[in-house]
C-alpha cells in the first residue's frame, strides 16, 4: 500500500449497496496510530477497533467532519462517488501527536462509529514538526462503478 491510496472496508461497501445508511449521517475521519493497522477484510469495523491520536494541540478527538452522506454521495452513469469538499487539516503544534499512520473514514452518526474506509498516511507522520493535511483527489475519495 502507497501513502495516500485509500481502501474501503469490505462491510462498507455491503452497507452502501444496501442503503444502510440515512442520508443525514455524519461522516468523520480520524487519524489513528499504527497500534492496528486496517485492512479492507476487518470484519465489522469501527472506529474503536484502532488507537486515535492523543486529542492534544489541534487534534480533536474524534477528527474532522467530512459531511453528511447525503453531501458526499452521489451517482453519475451508472457509478457511486462518494467525496467531500472537505481536505481535513492540522495544523503544526508541539502537543499534537507524532505517530500518525491511518486516517479512517467512519459514520460519527452510528453508535458503533462505523468504519467506511481508510486512507495510508505513509507514517509516523510526526503531527509536531508539520501541518497534515488530506486532500482527495480531484475524482473523489473512492468510487463504484459497475462492470
Amino acid at each position: 500500500m502507497a501513502r495516500g491510496d485509500v481502501v474501503v472496508f469490505d462491510e462498507a461497501l455491503a452497507k452502501l449497496i444496501d442503503g444502510d445508511y440515512a442520508s443525514t449521517d455524519q461522516i468523520f475521519v480520524a487519524i489513528c496510530d499504527n497500534t492496528a493497522a486496517p485492512a479492507a477484510a476487518t470484519v465489522t469495523p469501527t472506529l474503536g477497533d484502532f488507537t486515535e491520536v492523543g486529542a492534544a494541540g489541534t487534534y480533536t478527538a474524534g477528527g474532522t467532519l467530512l459531511g453528511t452522506i447525503a453531501d458526499m454521495v452521489s451517482q453519475t452513469a451508472g457509478a457511486l462517488k462518494f467525496d467531500s469538499a472537505v481536505n481535513p487539516n492540522w495544523l503544526k503544534d508541539p502537543l499534537n501527536d507524532v505517530d500518525a499512520h491511518w486516517g479512517i473514514i467512519y459514520n460519527n452518526t452510528n453508535l458503533s462509529d462505523e468504519a467506511i474506509a481508510y486512507v495510508d498516511l505513509g507514517g509516523p507522520v510526526d503531527m509536531t514538526a508539520g501541518e497534515l493535511v488530506l486532500t482527495w483527489d480531484a475524482l473523489g475519495i473512492f468510487s463504484i462503478a459497475k462492470v
